[in-house]
């Protein structure tokens, strides 16, 4: 497991690599994303595991562009993505991980967690809904049910995009200037935007207790969007290129 020091957001950049350059890594997003398309095509025929991306991030760290740059030209039939939104009354009427379970991969896809289980330790204790001490719990149920998840043959993958202040200010501020974004736009949002030091706490808290060397978080810098897409899209082919999925043998037989 990392040390916590790995995980303080205030030290880790919100910036690509000096040696990273844009061009370069436009170029090579190409060739990774027509070697996913292979990859997502083998997983699905193979038909016995399965992957579980879990995004998070600071409201504007920019989840949905991701989404779209990452995964765009990949099979459908292969991938599904859950927004987890404010819980509804059934909901909140079972336990904080019953509507993430059902949304859970089953084998041969790759599913996207659009935010997650994790809105339940991190909005929970900012708004004052939980405590520490439930937190501490709700951090061992959440560790135990990746764990499950992982037996079953759930590869996790979870990205923290790391944004700036002052990059997640210039995001809001065009949500209301600009027509295309305008929809995005949410009444709280500049408040939510005031309470970064307060998320940063929440955020690093996770990072602590829920990082096993199983399902780690990544934390991405995610000011360019260009090196956001690039840093998900290397890490979900080299995951892939592990578990090497495999055709199934043909059932066809040669007649006589």
């Amino acid at each position: 497991m990392k040390t916590p020091s790995a995980y303080d957001l205030l030290k880790v950049s919100t910036r690509s690599p000096k040696d990273c350059h844009k061009e370069a890594a436009v170029r090579d997003m190409e060739r990774i994303r027509q070697e996913l398309i292979e990859l997502q095509k083998r997983l699905y025929a193979e038909n016995r595991r399965s992957v579980l991306i879990v995004l998070q991030g600071m409201d504007a760290s920019g989840k949905d562009g991701l989404i779209r740059k990452v995964f765009s030209g990949l099979n459908p039939q292969g991938i599904t993505v859950h927004s987890f939104k404010e819980p509804t009354k059934e909901e909140l009427a079972h336990d904080f991980l019953w509507r993430v379970h059902a949304q859970t991969p089953g084998r041969g896809m790759i599913q996207i967690f659009n935010r997650s289980h994790y809105e339940d330790v991190l909005v929970t204790r900012v708004t004052g809904i939980i405590d520490d001490k439930e937190a501490k719990r709700r951090f061992a149920h959440i560790n135990a049910f990746e764990k499950l998840l992982q037996d079953a043959g759930t590869t996790v993958l979870k990205f923290y995009l790391h944004v700036s202040e002052d990059a997640q200010r210039k995001r809001l501020a065009e949500r209301v200037s600009d027509p295309a974004k305008q929809w995005k736009y949410e009444s709280g949002d500049e408040d939510k935007a005031k309470q970064w030091p307060q998320y940063r706490d929440v955020y690093e808290d996770v990072f602590k207790h829920c990082s096993p060397d199983s399902c780690p978080w990544h934390l991405v810098p995610a000011d360019q969007n260009w090196y956001k897409a690039y840093f998900v899209a290397n890490e979900l082919r080299d995951t892939l290129r592990k578990l090497d999925p495999q055709y199934p043998p043909s059932k066809y037989e040669r007649p006589a």
